[in-house]
């Protein structure tokens, strides 16, 4: 669906002035450097102050204190940030394409399931037993809904998400591509003979408000009560969260990630790509985790950076990785050392 904008009708969503035409219509968005006609763009960074006079954007949005050095063709639209502008444009722009509604004849949706007003239910979707599904959620083709899920108003479930049974998805929440929350916990207990035994996992998996899952992320059902997603959290995709974890609001996780069983991590902690946490650990809130670290003890103290393996203070290991550098030009000046001792001792 083609929508068409004019530089009025975006400085009035934005609460922006304009310089220029105010008729000038866009219906895309492109990087300044990459514009052409009917595209928005935007200048926030002063590395690409040089591209504005060369642009073929047809508005770009600039911060308000901005003064051209030369004329600049396209109609610029003054904001107090033009960054934050711009996102919170892509999102209007992200809403009207968005904007399914209806049921497809091709969804199978069971008789004791009830979903809201302006809901959208794609091709081969499968909604089970006693589900609930909020005002204006959108279910693509292809996702699994499990009986007695609850999906809550304005959440989008992207194609082929599975959600099984008794998994609960807040509000406004989006799950992405191929995700699967609410699979069985790697719950086994080794026997006597050498084999293992599958533990049941009963529980459930409970995901908060405003929380984003990305694409392939995986949050196992808890061994009994809930894996806990909690409001505002944010996942990449390639994310293994296991059974019992407990995510803290706002805490965000890079791509290829992994949490071990029972542990929880506090609030507005950033974990970085490629980071793995034990099992049965406690995180204090604002916690930082550098790339590639290993976690393998509790971290107490709220606002810690830590990296590397196993994770330690980010300062020191900067300094400790500056030092291995020179390990073996150390070893060449300690063998040249033991050389000269062993004369001096010889005499």
């Amino acid at each position: 669906m083609k929508v068409e904008f004019s530089a009025a009708q975006i400085a009035a969503m934005l609460g922006g002035k304009i310089d220029g035409d105010p008729e000038t219509r866009v219906s895309n968005v492109a990087r300044i450097e990459d514009g052409a006609p009917g595209m928005l763009s935007f200048l926030a960074n002063p590395k690409y102050i040089h591209y504005i006079y060369e642009t073929r954007s047809s508005i770009v949005l600039v911060n308000a204190d901005f003064t051209p050095a030369a004329p600049v063709k396209a109609t610029m639209i003054r904001v107090p940030d033009a960054y934050e502008a711009f996102a919170q444009l892509l999102a209007v722009y992200q809403e009207y394409t968005n904007n399914k509604v209806g049921v497809s004849e091709l969804a199978y949706i069971s008789d004791d399931a009830e979903y809201g007003e302006n809901c959208y239910i794609g091709e081969f979707a499968f909604i089970g037993n006693r589900v609930r599904l909020g005002k204006n959620v959108k279910v693509y083709p292809q996702v699994y809904v499990g009986d007695d899920a609850v999906i809550g108003d304005g959440t989008v479930l992207y194609p082929g998400v599975k959600l099984y049974a008794m998994t609960h998805v807040g509000k406004n929440c989006i799950v992405h591509a191929g995700a699967v929350l609410g699979a069985d916990g790697f719950g086994f207990a080794p026997q006597p003979d050498g084999t293992y035994k599958k533990v049941p996992q009963i529980g459930n998996v409970f995901v908060g408000d405003n929380v984003e899952i990305g694409a392939n992320t995986t949050i196992d059902r808890s061994t009994m009560e809930s894996t806990k997603i909690h409001n505002g959290v944010k996942l990449d995709n390639l994310i293994q969260i296991a059974h019992n974890v407990e995510l803290g609001e706002n805490t965000a996780i890079a791509a290829q990630s992994g949490i071990a069983g029972s542990t929880h991590v506090g609030k507005n902690c950033v974990i970085a790509g490629q980071v793995g946490i034990s099992g049965h650990l406690q995180i204090a809130d604002r916690t930082t985790f550098g790339p590639q670290s290993g976690v393998m003890s509790n971290v107490r103290e709220p606002g810690k950076a830590l990296m590397g393996y196993p994770a330690y203070d980010y300062k020191t290991y900067m300094k400790d990785t500056v030092r291995q550098r020179h390990v073996a030009e150390l070893e060449t000046r300690i063998a040249e050392l033991e050389k000269k001792l062993e004369t001096l001792l010889s005499k």
